[in-house]
This record gives C-alpha cells, structure tokens and sequence, in this order.
C-alpha cells in the first residue's frame, strides 16, 4: 500500500502524455493535463504522508526511493505542476496554437513526470540520467514559441546545462571510482552505499568529486556563475513553463547537491566542500540583487529574482543544522508557490501589454486591479517581505548562519536581500504608478478567470505560511536533517 501514491505519481502524467498524444483535439489535451496535475498533487501529498512514518522505502531491486527529502522535493514540483496546468488552460489559448496544443500538453506532462521522477531515483547515475531527460524534454518547451528569441534561448539552454551535468557525471564517476577502492570494482552507486564508504574513501578523491557535481547540477539549479542560461530560458519560455522551470526543475537540481553533500559529510573532506556551497549561494544572491536592481525585462526580472532564491537555499543547506535545513525546505516550497504567482502576473501582463518590457507596461491597478493586486502582494512576497511565508524561511536561513562560523555571510546576505526589496519593488512602482514609454495603453487585457485563479492559489498559502508555520512542517523538517546527517528514524 504505501507504493501506491508513487504509482499514481508517475501513472497520472504518463498517461496525459499518451492521451493527448493520441488525442486529436486540444480540448481533451488539456483536461488530460489538468486531471493528472490534480491526481499527482494528491499523490504528492500521500508519498509525504508515507515518508514521514518510518525509514526510507525501496523499490525495483532498490533502484526507486522513496525518503523524506526526496518526497518534499516532488510535493514542491506537484504544486507547481497543478497550478501551472491550471493557468496553462487560459494562458496557452491566447496564443492561436490550437493544432500544437496537444503536443505542447504532451511534453508539459512528460516535463512534470521527469520532475518527478528525479527525487525517486536510488542511484546517482540514474539520477544523473533523470537530470539530462529534463534537460531534453524541456528545451522543446522552451522552443515552443517558435520565435528567434525563444530558438536561441532553447539552443542555449541545452548547450549551457548539457556541457555542466557533463561536469557532474565527471564527479559522479570520480566518487564511483574512489568508493571501488574501498568496496571493490563493482558496486550498487545508491546514495546509502555511498555514505557508508565515505569515511574510507580516500578525502580528495571526496572533495574533488563533490566540487565537480557541485558546478555542474550547480548549472542546472542556477547557481552563479553557471546561472547563464536561466535569464533566456525563464524570459523566453511561455509562462506556464516558466513556472515549471524555476518552481519545480531548479529544486529537483539541487537536491543532487545536497544528497552528494550528505555523503561528503559522513567523511574527513574538511569544510572546503561546504564553504564551496555556501561561496556559490551567497555569490548568486549578489549577482541576482546586480541584475535585479538594473533589469528592463519583466521576465527576466523574475528570472534573476530565481537566481537569487537558489542562492538563499544553497546557504540554507550550506549552513546546515535542523534551522538552516528547515530554512530551505521551507524556503523551497513558498518560493515554488512565490514564482508561481510572479511567472503567472507577468504573462498576463505581456499578453495585455504586448510587450516583455518594464517601461512599457503602465497603470496596472488601474487597468486591471485584481490580477494588479495580486501581483503586487506577490512582488512583496518574493522580496521577502512580512507577512509572507518567504520572511520566515529566510529568517530562519539567516539565524542558522549565526549558529555556524558564517557571521560575515549573514551580514552580507542581509545588505543584499535589502537591496533585492528595494530594486526589486521599483520596477513595480514604474509599472504600477508611472505610464509607458510615452505611447498610450493597449485595449486587451487577460481577464480569463484561469489566468487568474492559480493566481490565488498561490498567494493564499503564502500569506497563511507567512502568519502560521505548521508544526507538522517541523516535524518534518527535523526527520529531513536528520537523514542528512545520518540519523535514520
């Protein structure tokens, strides 16, 4: 029994995929896409419900995991996957695709189940594998526009990630041939076998390894200065996957990082490793709050803004202990809820502006003041403003630091995500409070209540996140640092 909302998880986009391939209308495409969101999201919600019973199951010759860690990344991906399919309904009919619709619902659902599968995987090279399927199954997605920008975005995107996770298989195969000097030439690469050789394998061979697959899922989560491809790929993409792309994939890339952290905790590597980790996160933050304070693009505004929030998690993680743990799994979930929001706003407003550019997009409020409010409320959220749930994860992330030997990174990572509010919440000023570029407004506006329900949705937990940290959250949080530090329940 406790198998089956992992097979729910992976059935239910399976099969959106092979009904709106094999469908002819892109009517049915979509319900099929929406019913599987709907059926992986309770599902998500069970394999949660599991993991926190007992310790970590396995299936199929344990190569399927199912853990504490690993069942939180994937609730976070479901949420984002429902509320992306909800607001891909309005959002995908306004662009006159109807004849590609089933294809592009067909590679959304085959985007999530690659989502999810990736947490799953017991095995760092399956892992490994499972990381390139996103990588190739989304660039289509983000190609899906068929224009010049979104074509370059997509060919580099998928040149850029490529050549990093090539950087983590190099990493990946180094760990495997230091862990055959302890285990013989032939061994099962799950993440336990690894961590229980970790204290024997020889510490460089660890180190090396670690900081290989640090740049190279460090590509893909986003991390500076491998973030490159992000700001195209998020700008460029429609907005439905732009979600996808920094709500669900970036957390699903991180969780490589953290698992090959956990091994090299078990180990005498030093704190190289975890310096390297937290250099990265605080150094993405700062190239986040740069282009943030100094970007046209609205898009690309909430690309960098991603940039930024992977970073924080990375120092989360990096700080470790059940705070900083929690910290970032709690961040991760309100900034997959956050984004959501931004990406969902932001694709409104192009449609009804006609354009991707800050100073072109005027009197928000005024023209369409629902969908202007909750876009505001959630510009204020992701800067980290009180009283949403991103306040409380970065406090927590921020405490954590002073619990280590990071006094300087807090400080630092204070000055910026100060900066960050600032910088950021001008360009809504701009936009909300000063006209367009001197031309006057345009007639459409999205008023579809698809584009705007996910929009709630979204917001709502947020704003309830931000008043009221369940203590199930903590509970759970504290099951999750204490796998990765070894500690089984």
């Amino acid at each position: 029994m406790a198998g089956t909302p992992l097979i729910v998880l992976i059935a239910a986009p399976a099969v959106a995929v092979a009904g709106s391939l094999a469908g002819r209308g892109a009517r049915l495409a979509e319900a099929l896409n929406l019913a599987a969101s709907i059926v992986a999201f309770i599902a998500a919600v069970g394999l949660v419900a599991v993991a926190a019973t007992g310790a970590p199951r396995t299936w199929w010759a344990d190569y399927i995991l199912l853990d504490v860690t690993g069942a939180w990344v994937i609730l976070c991906a479901a949420v984002v996957y429902l509320l992306a399919s909800i607001y891909a309904v309005g959002y995908m009919r306004l662009l006159g695709e109807e004849e590609r619709l089933p294809r592009f619902y067909a590679l959304f659902a085959a985007f999530a189940l690659t989502v999810f599968v990736g947490p799953l995987m017991n095995n760092a090279g399956l892992y490994w594998i499972a990381i390139e399927l996103t990588t190739l199954v989304s660039t289509f997605l983000v190609a899906f526009e068929r224009d010049a920008g979104s074509m370059e975005a997509a060919w580099k995107y998928i040149i850029v990630v490529s050549a990093g996770i090539s950087v983590a298989l190099l990493g990946t195969v180094i760990l495997y041939w230091g862990g055959s000097l302890v285990l013989g030439p032939t061994y099962d690469l799950t993440w336990a076998t690894l961590r229980g050789a970790a204290p024997k394998i020889n510490p460089g061979i660890l180190t090396l390894a670690f900081l290989l697959v640090l740049v190279g899922y460090g590509t893909k989560v986003g991390l500076a200065p491998m973030h490159t491809w992000l700001p195209d790929a998020h700008s460029e993409s429609p907005a439905p996957v732009s979600a996808m792309l920094s709500g669900a994939l970036l957390n699903t890339a991180l969780l490589g990082i953290v698992r090959f952290l956990s091994i090299v905790d078990a180990s005498e590597t030093g704190a190289l490793p975890r310096d390297a980790f937290i250099g990265l996160g605080l150094f993405s933050v700062l190239v986040g709050a740069l282009f943030i304070v100094r970007q046209r693009g609205i898009k690309r505004l909430m690309a960098y803004s991603s940039v930024e929030h992977m970073g924080i998690m990375a120092l989360g993680f990096g700080f470790g202990g059940p705070l900083g743990v929690a910290g970032a799994l709690y961040h991760m979930l309100n900034h997959s809820l956050n984004k959501s929001l931004m990406f969902f706003g932001a694709g409104n407003a192009m449609r009804s502006y006609g354009t991707k550019r800050i100073g072109g997009i005027g009197d928000v409020m005024g023209r369409f003041p629902t969908q202007g409010g909750l876009w505001l409320a959630g510009a204020a959220a992701i800067t980290g403003a009180p009283p949403f749930g991103l306040f409380l994860s970065e406090l927590a992330i921020l405490r954590a630091g002073f619990h280590g030997q990071y006094d300087w990174v807090v400080y630092a990572m204070a000055i910026l995500l100060i900066v960050i509010f600032i910088g950021f919440l001008n360009h809504f000023r701009i936009m909300y409070y000063e006209g367009t570029d001197g031309g006057e407004y345009p007639t459409t506006v999205v008023s579809s209540l698809w584009c705007v329900a996910p929009m709630w949705l979204a917001l709502l937990p947020l704003l309830i996140f931000g008043v009221w940290w369940p203590q199930g959250f903590t509970s759970y949080f504290a099951l999750v640092s204490q796998a990765l530090s070894g500690v089984q329940p």
